[in-house]
């Protein structure tokens, strides 16, 4: 039973997404805040007690990084639906990550078995979305928050969003190409 705790946590992480979406739009920053920094540290937790005793699932392993990322995309939609950060911003995070899963089911179907694999781009990327959103948040929220973090940040998780973007789109293009020939040469 204990080995069932990471994924409690996921599920958990998971359930909370649709009380912080609410949060946010009703304009409870302090409680959307908290919630946002719930998810986070179950996050932190079921990946420690994963790692630490061998908790992993196949599950986990899918359902965890599904979680980190709805909760990161509800974030930015509802911040941008809600005209607290750039919808251009939200437009080309959620591009960004349409362009790597069309790709990543690409490169699985079409070419090999692809293992997913954040590059270092992809977790600064991730780190960057989860600051940008975390620093808006916690400004609501009427926390201490620099206006220049708030407007420098804009243009910090474009540029990585951008990079990261790119990186996954030449990196795996070259070695979807890589990969074909080596199958047409033998």
């Amino acid at each position: 039973m204990l080995r069932q705790i990471p994924n409690i946590l996921t599920i958990i992480r998971i359930l909370l997404i649709f009380p912080f979406a609410a949060c946010v739009y009703q304009e409870q920053y302090g409680l959307a805040l908290v919630i946002f920094f719930v998810a986070g540290l179950s996050d932190g937790v079921d990946g420690f007690l994963a790692r630490q005793f061998n908790w992993k699932s196949r599950f986990g392993a899918i359902a965890d990084p599904l979680a980190d990322k709805l909760l990161l995309m509800t974030a930015y939609v509802v911040l941008a639906w809600t005209a607290q950060i750039p919808v251009w911003l939200t437009i080309v995070i959620l591009s960004r990550d349409l362009v790597i899963v069309a790709g990543a089911l690409i490169y699985h179907y079409f070419i090999s078995h692809y293992d997913i694999k954040p590059s270092i781009f992809g977790k600064t990327c991730t780190m960057a979305q989860i600051v940008y959103a975390l620093a808006v948040i916690i400004k609501l929220a009427g926390g201490p928050m620099p206006e220049e973090v708030i407007v420098y940040g804009v243009w910090c998780v474009l540029f990585i969003t951008l990079l990261s973007g790119v990186h996954y789109v030449f990196v795996w293009s070259n070695r979807g190409v890589t990969e074909l020939r080596e199958k047409d040469e033998t």
